[in-house]
């Protein structure tokens, strides 16, 4: 089984925001795939279905933590351990600044870079499981970095946004495959874009994620 993984914020008040952009991944997927309702378990939002995949049917179980984005490590625990799920079927989408605004980058382990989900998880779960980083784009101020993560998307942001949860819902097989670069490669396909490939250490340390409530 796949454990899937939207990062964000819960309620009203962010739901649009780009700190929220893995809980709205999760959602284009669960929908795309006729997932069955949401439910309350493991302080998450879950729901479950199949990827229909080459290599025939995969289970997958899609998680929102609403713990809050510093506690998401809670949840994601939980569910893992009830199903018995090793981190190398966990696959983690979340936003990253310091990718350009629609960009896919996929990893398993590291470090969090700065995002306080992913060190919540790794905390709970060791760092071992896989990251699928969805750029936002730095603003290009430190000083304007909170307001631009925990900021709703813009009129002009929509313009890629929609076409990049679509690829995402698209190309969700390969993740349950443990794909990711084939995942990566077939949303830069659907979007017109040259094809991905799995990114090196970066040179520098990317600048921090604000802390969340």
């Amino acid at each position: 089984m796949l454990l899937l993984v939207g990062l964000g914020n819960p309620g009203r008040d962010y739901a649009g925001h780009r700190h929220n952009v893995g809980f709205m991944a999760v959602d284009a997927i669960a929908a795309r795939h006729g997932f069955s309702p949401w439910k309350k378990q493991f302080k998450a939002d879950v729901c479950d279905g199949v990827l229909r995949t080459p290599e025939g049917p995969k289970k997958v179980l899609a998680l929102k933590p609403q713990t809050y984005m510093n506690l998401s490590g809670e949840a994601v625990q939980a569910a893992a351990h009830f199903y018995k799920i090793e981190p190398r079927d966990i696959a983690v989408l979340y936003d990253e600044l310091d990718l350009a605004a629609g960009k896919i980058r996929a990893k398993t382990g590291g470090g969090a870079a700065g995002h306080n989900g992913i060190r919540s998880i790794a905390a709970h779960l060791g760092p071992d499981f896989r990251r699928i980083r969805i750029g936002i784009a730095h603003p290009g101020d430190r000083a304007r970095v909170t307001g631009h993560v925990l900021g709703n998307f813009s009129k002009d942001d929509q313009q890629w946004l929609e076409p990049l949860l679509d690829a995402i819902a698209d190309a969700a097989p390969f993740l349950a495959m443990n794909d990711d670069v084939r995942f990566m490669n077939k949303v830069a396909v659907l979007r017109g874009e040259p094809e991905e490939k799995p990114a090196k250490k970066d040179a520098k340390a990317p600048a921090a994620q604000p802390k969340e409530s």
